[in-house]
């Protein structure tokens, strides 16, 4: 519903994911300017917002789990800490949640799949599940790294982006990187596990292999 309704300021004055509506501006006046033009739309859709649930002038919010300001975006806290307290899946349904959590904030964690890869073995239906010291390695990894995920800037098309990338036998790893403000911010991480046939490529054309894959992936910021 709030999607039709704000269809037209869309990426223009706020974001919209389900009910949930984030309204972004440089300054208090054009702030103030495109909270009327939201209202309005709203009101003239028929919709009511609740008070209580509203957050007016903040330079920094939670959203969709993440801390987002003007400049960076990092994981909410509160979702971390709950990764740290995950115990150890004793079956597939917990199993498969602990890592579905932690895939949602894969884009702060370099190289995710790889150092998930011996979790995500275990979520296919063929696979026992066996939890053997690879997985508890890779569990406490992945906690270890979602408590000390680095907070990243966002994309800034007048900036200098750089993609770097890199292969090895188990994966494909990539990073988007600029430079902003004279400091070098890493933008987004992305990772992908080897099929059986690409385990077999040479060096050579793993590496390309990872530049092709990460120019696709990232297409949208080259």
């Amino acid at each position: 519903m709030m999607d039709t309704v704000l269809a037209d300021l869309k990426w223009q004055s706020c974001l919209v994911y389900l009910d949930d509506v984030v309204i972004f501006s440089n300054t208090v006046e054009e702030h103030l300017r495109r909270l009327r033009t939201v209202f309005e739309a709203i009101r003239s859709a028929g919709l009511s917002l609740n008070p209580e649930k509203c957050h007016f002038a903040f330079e920094e919010l939670k959203f969709l789990g993440h801390i987002v300001s003007a400049k960076e975006v990092s994981p909410d806290p509160d979702k971390t800490a709950a990764v740290a307290a995950f115990p150890v899946p004793t079956y597939k349904r917990s199993f498969r949640r602990f890592l579905g959590i932690c895939a949602y904030y894969r884009r702060f964690v370099q190289n995710f799949s790889q150092v998930a890869e011996p979790l995500t073995r275990l979520t296919k239906d063929s696979e026992p599940y066996f939890w053997r010291l690879e997985q508890q390695k890779a569990f406490v990894d992945l906690r270890t790294r979602l408590q000390s995920t680095r907070i990243l800037g966002h994309f800034d098309e007048s900036a200098a982006t750089e993609l770097h990338t890199d292969a090895s036998n188990i994966g494909l790893g990539a990073v988007l990187v600029q430079w902003q403000e004279g400091l070098e911010r890493v933008v987004a991480h992305a990772s992908s596990t080897l099929s059986r046939s690409e385990a077999n490529y040479s060096t050579t054309k793993k590496e390309c292999l990872a530049i092709v894959w990460a120019v696709t992936k990232f297409r949208p910021y080259l």
